[in-house]
């Protein structure tokens, strides 16, 4: 699936509505214009997903959409997993760590979020496979755990130190397992004869494997733990973000050529997996070296990671300009924002619909007609949702399952 947090609560794909607006310009405080550009941000990540999973293939397309679907392919998946670690610090303590009893519960929060995504995530990829990010979700949370006390310069060494070095641990652990040991510690495994989706599949060999995604969700904690609204923060991470895309991609051409980033995703599975997974379907020992200098979508490389965060950044920090400088944009954008505050809902929900109506699948249409009416559908449902509920269904539901982290002491 390649392809997926609330201000105050989030989850994966996410749970929170937006922030009240101010009631002067004079207020004090960061402006609300950072937690609405975080819900549409949210909101993009969703429809290039759709895009993903209901559109025509790369290969059917041409022009202008051949850009939508080649800048859907992975970039989605990732700016979900980037805002999965911003939304930890919502939940954390946005600028100073939760401490303390606060800082607890916090955790607990976390914890039995990470709990009931895999559960969700399980659940869904009995019906669906290993293409459901929901489960990597779950383990993301509960790897972050031990960082969400940590400062936006720390955490961002520590993205970078691991997408630096992840892609070749990756590459070496997968290239040396054999099918005979893959099969030994999937035997015990009961998520993998649950679901198919093991922890071998969660941590390595799966479409969204934590090895190699990490470095997503701790790069959006940094984000998290930084001041978006402020114009001089605004300034250094549009610069880092599209100094991160050329640099990465740049480099990544001289050294790859002419097909480095092209998509490992169309000669294997159309759903936009990631990483560790083998290209073309090819089995672990027969991946080559030079992949690891090649940074398409789904390559799951170190100049893959470091310009998709690039992306990730400049989706997050342009939507946040643009909600914080344009209010009349942001007043016509709300039906769009509104699908943000509850993208676990649009989430699940169009895996849903596509089992209702299996001929708008990834694959079986040239027409872009599907994706349209499941994006209008979408901000539709959440507009009407949004001004009945503060939560959408399951953002609800998940944070009420959160409830009994209060009684931590």
């Amino acid at each position: 699936m390649t392809q997926t947090q609330p201000p105050q609560e989030t989850s994966a794909p996410q749970e929170n509505s937006p922030p009240p607006p101010r009631t002067s310009p004079a207020s004090p405080g960061p402006s609300t214009g950072r937690l609405v550009g975080v819900d549409l941000a949210r909101a993009l990540a969703v429809f290039g997903m759709y895009v993903v999973h209901i559109g025509p293939k790369l290969s059917a397309t041409h022009g202008v959409g051949s850009w939508v679907r080649y800048l859907s392919e992975g970039h989605s998946s990732v700016l979900f997993a980037t805002l999965a670690g911003f939304s930890l610090m919502l939940l954390a303590g946005r600028f100073e760590p939760k401490t303390g009893l606060a800082g607890r519960q916090a955790k607990a929060r976390i914890a039995i979020r990470a709990v009931v995504l895999l559960a969700l995530g399980t659940v869904m990829a009995m019906e669906y496979g290993g293409v459901i990010i929901l489960g990597f979700y779950g383990v993301y949370f509960l790897l972050a755990l031990p960082l969400v006390r940590l400062r936006a310069v720390t955490l961002a060494m520590i993205a970078a130190g691991l997408a630096l070095v992840m892609p070749q641990v990756a590459f070496v652990l997968t290239t040396r397992l054999s099918e005979s040991v893959q099969q030994s510690i999937n035997a015990y495994d009961p998520l993998r004869h649950l679901s198919g989706v093991g922890v071998l599949d969660l941590l390595l060999t799966g479409f969204y494997p934590a090895l190699t995604w990490m470095p997503f969700v701790i790069a959006g904690m940094a984000l998290g733990r930084m001041d978006l609204s402020a114009a001089a923060v605004q300034r250094r991470l549009a610069a880092l973000g599209a100094g991160l895309v050329v640099g990465a991609y740049g480099l990544s051409l001289l050294l790859a050529g002419p097909s480095a980033l092209n998509s490992l995703a169309e000669g294997g599975s159309s759903s936009g997996g990631s990483g560790s997974m083998p290209p073309d379907g090819g089995s672990f020992p027969d991946m080559p070296a030079s992949l690891l200098l090649t940074a398409g979508p789904h390559s799951g490389t170190t100049f893959d990671i470091i310009g998709s965060v690039g992306v990730a950044i400049l989706v997050i920090v342009g939507a946040t300009v643009l909600m914080d400088r344009l209010p009349r944009l942001r007043r016509l954008a709300k039906p769009v924002i509104a699908v943000g505050t509850m993208s676990l809902t649009a989430y699940v929900v169009h895996f849903l619909a596509q089992s209702a109506w299996p001929a708008s699948g990834a694959g079986t249409t040239k027409s872009w007609v599907p994706l349209l009416l499941y994006v209008l559908g979408a901000i539709v449902f959440a507009t009407v949702w949004s001004r009945f509920f503060r939560r959408g269904p399951l953002e609800y539901l998940l944070n009420t399952a959160t409830k009994p982290a209060k009684y931590i002491r």
